[in-house]
């Protein structure tokens, strides 16, 4: 850290350490559940933690089997959160998602009611959600973004914690919508996750036999779950987390780099065609403050930066031409900015 970083985060207000968090301890106890059922997965199961401190919501890509809705499905078993699952086909209406009004007949003569649909929830799990049209996915970005739904005139808010988590299978491609940029802008973080290694595989079927073994044992009561106030109070110290200017200055000049890729010659140059837009900024520096928070730190680090880029960044470039026909993926791209641009 230089000398003026040092000096601004000394000038920083006085403040209870993340290490000294009760929040924190719940937050890392409800991680420590997840891991025991979801084996191989350590960067599903921390951006999951990152987008709900950070209000933020996530879309988990990767090759069939390999534990999302599982994660998803644990991390609401532990936490004190209603979980809804919306398996998105080619024929799902928006009013599937979001509800509708219904008439109905009373004593006092019919009436509209409107019927809440899975939208309101805690957690939302939009299975293969490229699978359905875009009226359908459009339904999602008022939720997402505005955090309420309309239908019919009227305005209906989400729970105060509410995360929509989306998946999608990179390898099957036929009957599916790709995803508008305008939506995959409102994702937090693109998560990519890929296979265990050799060790965990062994783990996962171990735990695979055990579960299908295991008899339930009298009297036996598992933790009670994680409340979601712990979430919610995690989410008040995050905006006491720190970031220096300089800091502050490293997460623009890496939003720059994509916008103005001209700045630092080629290849970079050509492979860009669309840089990253506001949202990218607020999303590193929303994502890098959990990412510190986490690790028991007061203040955002350029190593913080780092460790959530890709997951950031990934979805809200538009690569050139030349760089999809050279097989030249978003993460490369990603890894030539952040050598190329100089942290303070």
């Amino acid at each position: 850290m230089s000398d003026h970083a040092a000096t601004q985060l000394a000038a920083a207000p006085a403040r209870r350490t993340a290490k000294d968090s009760a929040a924190r301890d719940a937050v890392l106890d409800l991680k420590a559940r997840i891991g025991k059922s979801v084996l191989g997965q350590d960067h599903l199961v921390e951006s999951m933690l990152i987008g709900l401190l950070a209000n933020g919501n996530l879309l988990i890509e990767s090759l069939p089997g390999l534990a999302k809705t599982r994660a998803v499905k644990t991390l609401a078993k532990n936490l004190a959160a209603d979980l809804s699952r919306v398996q998105f086909t080619p024929d799902l209406l928006p009013s599937d998602v979001t509800g509708a009004e219904i008439y109905l007949q009373t004593e006092k003569g019919g009436q509209f009611q409107f019927q809440k649909g899975p939208i309101f929830a805690n957690l939302v799990l939009a299975d293969e959600i490229n699978r359905a049209p875009a009226k359908v996915q459009s339904a999602l970005l008022e939720a997402m973004e505005e955090r309420q739904v309309t239908v019919a005139g009227k305005t209906y808010k989400m729970p105060d914690l509410f995360m929509v988590l989306a998946t999608e299978n990179p390898i099957e491609q036929e009957g599916t919508y790709p995803l508008p940029e305008a939506q995959l802008d409102r994702f937090l973080m693109h998560v990519v996750i890929t296979y265990p290694d050799e060790a965990t595989e062994g783990e996962i079927i171990k735990l695979n036999r055990a579960e299908n073994a295991r008899k339930p044992e009298a009297g036996a009561a598992e933790p009670p779950p994680v409340p979601q106030q712990a979430i919610l109070d995690a989410r008040g110290e995050l905006d006491g987390i720190f970031v220096s200017d300089l800091a502050q200055k490293y997460i623009v000049d890496l939003i720059y780099a994509t916008r103005f890729p001209g700045r630092y010659g080629e290849p970079l140059s050509k492979w860009i065609q669309i840089g990253a837009s506001p949202r990218g900024s607020l999303a590193i520096d929303r994502s890098a403050r959990a990412r510190a928070w986490l690790d028991g730190q007061d203040f955002v680090t350029p190593d913080h930066i780092r460790a959530v880029i890709h997951d950031c960044l990934r979805h809200r470039l538009i690569l050139s031409y030349e760089a999809v026909s050279q097989g030249i993926s978003p993460d490369q791209v990603i890894d030539k900015i952040t050598e190329l641009v100089a942290a303070a």
